[in-house]
């Protein structure tokens, strides 16, 4: 564990987890951590000392395997950002976070592109960014100040084969029941065959094209 100060452990209850207990604890979920689709959620994410090396490694398996075509790359790394999610009580490590994971994108996305590297993808890494990694309380779900707004989190797919993604905005609290599997997973059968929770959508967008996602 490392500190900031002792005046935020003291008033916040602020400890990172070191990198050595971060890779041991990823190690136990390799097969997800190897999949760009998988999601992951933080819910005191602090300056991503977790979801920085998640973020990695769908890098390097994004990079494998369209490290050859900027277009699949472009397509796909966007899908792999969005499966990244965070919610972080202090403000200056939600901006922390947003910039490390940020960095890490356009540091793997210039080194295999160079100058054909494209402003308005990297906007489109930078909205989902901030989209993905919230301040919030993760005990009240809410944002922690007067108006304790409810805590939005935004889905990320590609339905089609093609270069646009579908964001759906969904509450927190809405996907958080103990039946649930997946974060933003539609339906849950039981072994009865009955249907379970399904949450709705808070707000649907339309399909929109890779390189208009800051617009959304």
């Amino acid at each position: 564990m490392s500190i900031k100060s002792k005046e935020r452990v003291r008033d916040q209850g602020e400890v990172f987890t070191s990198e050595r207990e971060v890779s041991s604890m990823l190690g136990l979920v390799q097969h997800e951590t190897e999949r760009i689709e998988s999601r992951f959620l933080e819910p005191a994410c602090g300056d991503g000392n977790f979801l920085a090396p998640i973020l990695e490694r769908k890098l390097e398996l994004v990079a494998k395997k369209y490290k050859k075509s900027q277009l699949e790359y472009e397509r796909t790394v966007l899908i792999a950002i969005g499966s990244i999610y965070g919610v972080e009580f202090l403000k200056d490590n939600v901006k922390l976070c947003q910039k490390r994971l940020y960095n890490l994108f356009l540091a793997d996305y210039k080194k295999l592109f160079g100058r054909r590297v494209k402003p308005a993808i990297c906007d489109s890494a930078e909205a989902i960014i901030k989209r993905n990694i919230l301040w919030g309380d993760a005990l009240s779900l809410t944002t922690p100040d007067e108006k304790a707004e409810h805590i939005v989190f935004s889905e990320w797919s590609r339905p089609f084969n093609d270069s646009r993604i579908k964001r759906h905005d969904y509450y927190f609290h809405e996907l958080t029941p103990q039946e649930k599997k997946d974060l933003f997973s539609q339906s849950i059968i039981s072994d009865e065959g009955e249907e379970g929770f399904i949450p709705r959508p808070v707000k649907s967008f339309p399909l929109t094209h890779i390189t208009k996602i800051g617009t959304l």
